[in-house]
């Protein structure tokens, strides 16, 4: 006569598999809001800060002052978004005198650069942490937020 193989007892198993299976496609799903809400938040730091500096560039009694009062601005516009540790470059460029942005109807054109890092990447192969760059463009033109001397060139 021959025995029956003992049934083994999966009440509760399948439980444990869907508990399992949620947990491995929540953390994906979760790393993803978190990434996208911190690339967020630098996108606004970032437009607020090419706002922000092309208007102190603009207001700036010269192109010398202009360009650390652009640089402090967006430095602290991005500092205001939580920003701190972020590299900022603050570009500005003029038409049609780029040598003398203060003089008749200069267009001033800010672009600040930077970029976030992605939130819970490490490090790998020593290039540092994975991160996303970010940029935005302000175009002012001088007389918009003082009045310009005509004939001063």
């Amino acid at each position: 006569m021959r025995s029956r193989p003992r049934r083994r007892d999966e009440r509760g198993s399948g439980l444990v598999e869907v508990v399992w299976m949620g947990v491995l496609l929540l953390l994906p799903l979760l790393w993803i809001v978190v990434s996208v809400s911190e690339v967020q938040r630098g996108s606004f730091g970032v437009s607020g800060a090419a706002r922000a500096a092309a208007r102190a560039y603009a207001l700036a009694p010269n192109d010398v002052a202009g360009e650390k009062r652009a640089v402090a601005v967006a430095r602290l516009a991005l500092a205001d978004q939580g920003l701190t540790d972020v590299p900022v470059h603050v570009r500005v460029t003029c038409t049609p005198y780029p040598r003398n942005c203060h003089s008749g109807t200069s267009v001033i054109t800010v672009r600040v650069e930077s970029s976030v890092e992605l939130p819970l990447m490490p490090d790998v192969l020593g290039g540092g942490a994975p991160s996303f760059r970010l940029s935005a463009e302000q175009t002012v033109p001088i007389g918009r937020y003082r009045e310009i001397d005509r004939g001063r060139r």
